[in-house]
């Protein structure tokens, strides 16, 4: 059982290893997850999983082997300890509904005949009170009504009788393409992480303390300065326009980057990137920065992100005069190649689909523009482009 578990896993692509393996069935040995299918998932998730983009994959093998049944073909290869099933089933049962259970044959007999049902039946059944199916009487299926059975297949209440729902999963899916969220976005931007220790020592330096008290034979305490990530990023905004249907994304993005970086500085552009840019929408006409003094300021050591759809008309990037809002006196293009020059690691981030890219002229030339360094705004996107810029 425990062998085609770990044969699942990475045939779904699960990077896991014959010693995470075997220290699992250590684990197993010392009854560390004590005949339960919770603790067994628990416990198997954390000797196999490393990176929790493998949670749903990881979630969707283990349904698979020990408590999904989408098929009776897929439910016969399945061993699955009916130990393990009943101790994770009493558990939600009154006194008085053992009773009535015992009274009707006990939940044992229930999933006794349950096996026998998987090892009889060849194939899809509909209606009927006997056979694993849908819309029938069952006390085993989907979509029917049984005074208490096991429900398989279904994907959530109708009658609330069920004693056992066999393929219940009560675990969020994590998914690289999924829609991003804070938090999501923070465990990507960690790839960025370069940590050091600067400023005041107002942090106990355990190690040296306990050296030089030992060595000294009096307490000798000392500090240091907290640890920081001391990667230094500029982001660059695209706001108003197209990117209003892109709000929430940006948002994520920007309050996720805020709290993984000490040193951030951002700035906002509309469309393409021109001689001036600026920190508050409300006052962009009044209080802008020039592009040329953030060129200046901060050094080329300086990570840049440009978030933005690049959804424009070709004009704003390659002629004066192409901005929709002002005259530039020169085009986008120059200014882009300006950046990419004084920043080696630089990259765009387009909330976009990826597979639309190549429908939109201004996106191509955008991504041209930048070497070909254009993301989508997904989590998969930005776990690469965060590969780019740490080379």
């Amino acid at each position: 059982m425990f062998i085609t578990f770990f044969n699942e896993l990475k045939s779904a692509g699960l990077p896991v290893t014959l010693r995470e393996y075997l220290d699992l069935m250590e684990a197993m040995e010392k009854d560390l997850a004590s005949r339960r299918v919770d603790h067994f998932y628990y416990l198997s998730r954390a000797a196999l999983v490393k990176d929790e983009r493998n949670l749903d994959k990881f979630d969707r093998v283990f349904g698979r082997v020990f408590k999904g049944l989408e098929t009776a073909e897929e439910a016969l290869a399945a061993e699955i300890p009916v130990e393990w099933l009943a101790k994770l089933a009493e558990k939600y049962l009154t006194e008085e509904e053992k009773k009535q259970i015992a009274a009707m044959g006990g939940l044992d007999k229930l999933l006794e005949t349950l096996r026998q049902r998987l090892a009889e039946q060849k194939g899809r059944h509909q209606g009927g009170s006997k056979w694993i199916g849908t819309a029938g009487t069952s006390p085993f299926g989907a979509f029917g009504y049984n005074p208490e059975g096991v429900r398989i297949g279904q994907d959530g209440n109708r009658n609330f009788r069920a004693l056992k729902v066999w393929d219940r999963r009560e675990f969020k899916d994590l998914d690289d393409a999924v829609e991003l969220g804070t938090r999501n976005i923070k465990i990507a931007l960690r790839r960025l992480r370069k940590f050091a220790r600067t400023g005041a020592p107002e942090e106990l330096d355990l190690d040296e303390t306990i050296r030089d008290t030992a060595h000294k034979g009096y307490l000798d305490i000392h500090m240091r300065p907290e640890r920081h990530n001391a990667v230094k990023v500029l982001l660059f905004f695209d706001v108003g326009g197209s990117m209003d249907w892109h709000v929430k994304a940006t948002e994520e993005l920007f309050s996720a980057a805020r709290a993984e970086f000490k040193h951030m500085e951002y700035f906002y552009f509309h469309n393409c990137l021109y001689e001036r840019v600026w920190k508050e929408n409300r006052r962009r006409w009044q209080e802008t920065t020039p592009t040329w003094e953030v060129l200046h300021k901060y050094p080329h050591d300086y990570k840049v992100i440009f978030v933005g759809d690049a959804s424009m008309s070709p004009y704003e990037i390659t002629a004066p005069g192409g901005s929709v809002e002002h005259f530039n006196d020169e085009p986008g293009a120059v200014w882009l190649e300006r950046v990419t020059r004084t920043y080696p690691a630089c990259v765009w981030l387009n909330p976009v689909p990826e597979d639309q890219w190549d429908y939109t002229h201004s996106i191509r030339m955008i991504r041209q523009l930048m070497g070909a360094r254009m993301y989508p705004l997904t989590l998969e996107g930005l776990d690469r482009a965060m590969r780019e810029l740490v080379r």
